[in-house]
């Protein structure tokens, strides 16, 4: 697979293309949602070399699968519910995003876990987190991997404990156990997945939003046969049609499925169908001076309602994360001042010295899709999983939700292998093999780390960080320093990250608008203090020429970034959720995403749809 760049004109060949596809000529496969999911299944149709198409609303990964606790791990939480096929499961796709998937963006991550009771604990956390590593040894062994990806547990005294986490309140613990998982940047991830499939041939077009379903006949309005977009750059409208419709929605289900079915007879939407409930999980991040612990280690304990995290971040701490239902709009999740205080409190449990609100440099807040009972008419309409269920909603019409950010791959294979059964029996998926875009070619960059930073004048931790966000993708990062010296500048109110970054993430990596380059191409968001907002003019500046925007809209860009930041401040100083989700929706930060959209030019679309369809123009 050869490294192809996702840029505004990729993106809008992507939806000529998709919008060019007619009755007797469509996509093989039509995802729609870019999270975690969506684009995977995108990456695994491309695979198997299907006409793939992928739409997103809004930018890939924008809202769930950029907001988790950015972790790829086994579940040590189903040990204790006996689950052992599913920790097994997941820990055999941590070793494999590890080993060989995505080596350059996936990396192993030790925690602690603190004893209070020392011998209680310790017989009891111990023999859980031995049968932990035994089913990863196990998974390995199956592989016929003859080392682990990661290292076995060991156990820590009071001295050791000491050494290795000194910002714990070491009066409180006797002790505790260190254990490995792993970490990723999910937001990179999920760019990479779906820069992935377009470089296999898939169009990937963000920005672009499903407003209507295609139906077969206007008398016989079951089948779907493909979609209506609105394209929010230019507010014009596209059919597009495809043989499977793939719809990876997450918190979005329930909304997508009722668009979908409300004119269907059979009324499934209401009856049957995917139910997903949204739980919100909240984020601070905090000064990386501010908890002291010996290299690069987090810590996990249990709270009354959820997991306590501190999870190590390069410049940044972040602790997590609550669990709490959400009843607003889940386009617009938000923490609030009694989501940080709680976190706060669990926090300064574990901790020697505590943390205040002061210390808080940002949160994020994130919506877990919690998938509930499904019923379905007959045995062969779904595919039930513990985690994730994959069903029929309409015929040419696949469902998919529920799972968790490590086990995607899988997630992404069911609903592919559901969607095309009759029509494509023999065309196997190969992402169990295949590596994602970065990953061949990133053993060899890394042995040239001290050269790289010796012929660009950095340090090793900025060739490391660089490594780890590209892999082998460095080179076309490189290429473009040496084209231009100004790029492989830092940028002055963010000097973790060069000029180029931004630049490549407006050439190669899909930005469209500056919240793309600071929320999710970078991490600014949270990782600095001022939330981007400082960087949020120089970043423009760079990214201005590269996306076509003049003056007044590189202006707009920065302001409304502006105003979606202080929205947020705002909102952590709420008390509910209904005032936080309000005050981040009225400020959402893409300028003109809401325009309305220039109706077709044919009256009806369900009647064209009946007909041998012509794109809408």
């Amino acid at each position: 697979m050869k490294p192809q760049p996702m840029s505004l004109s990729s993106r809008n060949e992507a939806v000529a293309r998709m919008a060019a596809t007619t009755r007797e000529d469509p996509l093989d496969v039509l995802v729609i949602g870019g999270g975690v999911v969506g684009s995977a299944a995108a990456f695994d149709a491309a695979t198997r070399g299907l006409n793939t198409g992928l739409v997103e609303a809004r930018d890939i990964g924008e809202g769930t699968s950029s907001r988790s606790s950015k972790l790829i791990h086994g579940g040590l939480r189903y040990l204790q519910m006996l689950d052992f096929k599913l920790v097994a499961e997941a820990l055999r796709e941590r070793d494999l995003l590890l080993r060989q998937l995505a080596p350059h963006l996936v990396r192993p991550l030790p925690f602690i876990f603190p004893f209070e009771r020392h011998v209680v604990e310790r017989a009891f956390i111990g023999s859980g987190v031995s049968l932990y590593d035994a089913l990863a040894s196990g998974s390995s062994l199956l592989r016929g991997a003859r080392s682990r990806a990661v290292p076995f547990h060991r156990h820590l005294g009071n001295k050791g404990l000491a050494e290795r986490f000194a910002g714990l309140d070491q009066q409180k613990y006797r002790g505790g156990l260190e254990y490995y998982d792993a970490q990723v940047d999910d937001a990179r991830l999920v760019l990479t997945l779906a820069r992935s499939a377009h470089s296999l041939g898939a169009a990937v077009a963000t920005r672009t939003e499903v407003t209507e379903y295609l139906r077969e006949d206007p008398q016989h309005r079951e089948r779907i046969t493909g979609v209506v977009v609105v394209d929010h750059l230019t507010a014009r409208l596209h059919r597009i049609h495809a043989r499977q419709i793939i719809l990876a929605a997450g918190v979005w289900t329930g909304e997508a499925q009722q668009m979908a079915l409300k004119d269907t007879p059979s009324g499934r939407a209401d009856s049957a169908g995917l139910k997903v409930l949204a739980s919100k999980g909240i984020h601070i991040t905090v000064p990386k001076d501010r908890i002291a612990a010996s290299g690069t280690v987090g810590i996990i304990s249990q709270t009354e309602k959820s997991v306590l995290f501190i999870i190590p971040m390069r410049d940044v701490w972040a602790v997590g994360t609550t669990d709490t239902s959400w009843h607003q709009a889940v386009d617009a999740p938000a923490a609030t001042a009694a989501d940080i205080d709680y976190v706060l409190e669990h926090a300064n449990a574990v901790l020697g010295e505590d943390l205040t609100r002061d210390d808080v440099l940002a949160t994020w807040a994130g919506l877990r899709p919690l998938l509930q009972p499904v019923k379905t008419n007959d045995d062969a309409s779904a595919k039930v999983s513990r985690e994730h269920t994959v069903m029929q909603l309409a015929p040419g019409l696949t469902g998919v939700a529920g799972g968790k950010l490590t086990t995607y791959r899988v997630m992404a294979e069911d609903a592919v292998d559901f969607a095309i059964a009759d029509e494509y029996r023999n065309r196997d998926s190969l992402t169990e093999t295949m590596p994602l875009t970065g990953a061949v070619g990133f053993g060899e960059w890394s042995e040239r780390a001290e050269q790289i930073a010796e012929d660009y004048g950095w340090d090793a931790e900025r060739v490391d960080r660089l490594l780890g966000r590209y892999g082998s993708l460095i080179r076309e990062v490189l290429e473009l320093i040496d084209e231009d010296a100004s790029l492989g500048r830092p940028l002055e109110a963010a000097p973790g990250y060069l000029r180029a970054e931004i630049a490549y993430a407006c050439t190669s990596e899909g930005a469209l608008h500056l919240d793309d380059l600071l929320s999710r191409r970078t991490r600014m968001i949270y990782e600095t203090r001022h939330r981007g907002v400082d960087a949020a003019a120089e970043v423009a500046a760079i990214a201005a020429p590269l996306l076509g925007w003049n003056a007044e809209q590189e202006q707009a860009e920065v302001d409304s970034y502006r105003a979606y930041i202080k929205a947020q401040r705002a909102a952590e100083q709420t008390t509910s959720d209904t005032e936080a989700a309000e005050l981040i929706a009225a400020n959402y930060p893409v300028p003109g995403q809401q325009v309305e959209p220039t109706p077709l030019e044919d009256a009806s679309v369900e009647e064209s749809a009946a007909e041998a369809g012509v794109p809408g123009e």
